[in-house]
């Protein structure tokens, strides 16, 4: 006999059952705008839909707009059914809407009534899940942040410290931007800023909290996201290792980073720093990238990225900043001297 579905709070899901499947009934809209990583979209509404039932909610009555929903959905009973089964075939599954209201309620009771075995209604909704993954931000982390000028190849030392069994996150990978004017080139989409927030506590909700977690140094904002300000707050006030290497080294590795990626969209990043760059300069780059000469074009735009990153830096305490002095951007050396200045301070 099939029970009742079983209201659990966003916590209980996290500890007890989040092996299992979730459904998320809120409408396309809702769920591009921010939805729980590992959620399967079947809207009970779409956006056209939720909109003539919330109008007619205001604007008429409570009863008025329920009859509105139940003549639209009426005729999506059975995919409901079908779609649900092609994600939990087992019967098994977690439902959700905006705050665990009529939507996800009546969706958990069709599963219930329709042969499912058991079913979660997460209490509160999406709106209790995003409370949750904010006040986690506001935890006590302990944090290595990782600096150095642009072309210094922060990103791939966190990868080998993380292949060397460190804690990492790589803010730039899930913002899906490696945080300068070129940054977006070749990384796909952004998620919304709701999204990099749900997509970054995924990630570090799996890390041991009480151990170092290493993040590269970022400004405030990488591309269209922003770091959850909690956490951003942390990282300006924990040590910094910033790694100083040549302009010359970083502009080879730049090179190689960048010289196969597409020359419209370079011109056009260039075009975007041009104010500040300085017009001449700017001008030297795109005549520089015109001739393929990367290299220069590298060393122009990284007077400016130098200097930016040296405002940057200025927030953080001075006390806190430690200098090491590299040759070149050798990862694997970088990544190994990181760590032994780390363990010789701890």
């Amino acid at each position: 006999m099939n029970q009742d579905p079983k209201i659990i709070t966003i916590a209980d899901y996290f500890l007890k059952f989040s092996d299992l499947h979730i459904i998320d009934v809120r409408s396309p809209g809702e769920f591009e705008k921010g939805h729980i990583p590992q959620a399967n979209s079947i809207p009970l509404f779409t956006d056209e839909e939720r909109a003539k039932v919330g109008t007619a909610y205001t604007r008429q009555s409570k009863e008025i707009a329920m009859n509105i929903g139940l003549k639209i959905v009426k005729p999506k009973l059975r995919n409901f059914i079908d779609e649900s089964r092609k994600i939990a075939p087992e019967g098994r599954v977690v439902v959700h809407c905006w705050r665990g209201g009529m939507r996800s309620a009546s969706f958990a009771r069709h599963l219930t009534e329709n042969g499912f075995s058991e079913v979660f209604l997460i209490e509160g909704g999406y709106k209790h899940y995003r409370r949750h993954v904010l006040q986690f931000f506001e935890h006590s982390f302990h944090l290595y942040i990782v600096g150095g000028y642009t072309g210094s190849g922060k990103t791939r030392i966190l990868e080998i410290l993380r292949e060397k069994a460190q804690q990492v996150i790589d803010l730039e990978g899930i913002a899906h931007h490696r945080g300068s004017a070129f940054g977006g080139i070749s990384m796909g989409k952004q998620p919304s800023v709701e999204q990099f927030e749900n997509n970054l506590y995924e990630e570090m909700r799996h890390l041991d909290l009480d151990q170092p977690i290493w993040l590269e140094d970022e400004s405030h904002h990488i591309g269209s996201v922003f770091v959850p300000k909690a956490l951003f707050d942390q990282m300006e006030a924990s040590r910094v290792y910033f790694l100083n290497i040549p302009r010359e080294e970083r502009a080879k590795y730049l090179v190689n980073e960048y010289s196969n990626l597409d020359r419209e969209e370079l011109a056009v990043s260039i075009k975007k720093i041009a104010k500040r760059l300085g017009f001449d300069q700017a001008k030297y780059a795109l005549e520089f990238l015109g001739k393929e000469d990367f290299y220069n074009v590298a060393m122009t735009t990284l007077k400016y990225y130098d200097k930016f990153y040296l405002r940057g830096l200025s927030l953080h305490d001075k006390s806190k900043i430690r200098k090491i002095n590299i040759e070149s951007v050798r990862h694997a050396d970088n990544a190994d001297l990181l760590l032994k200045v780390v363990t010789n301070e701890s």
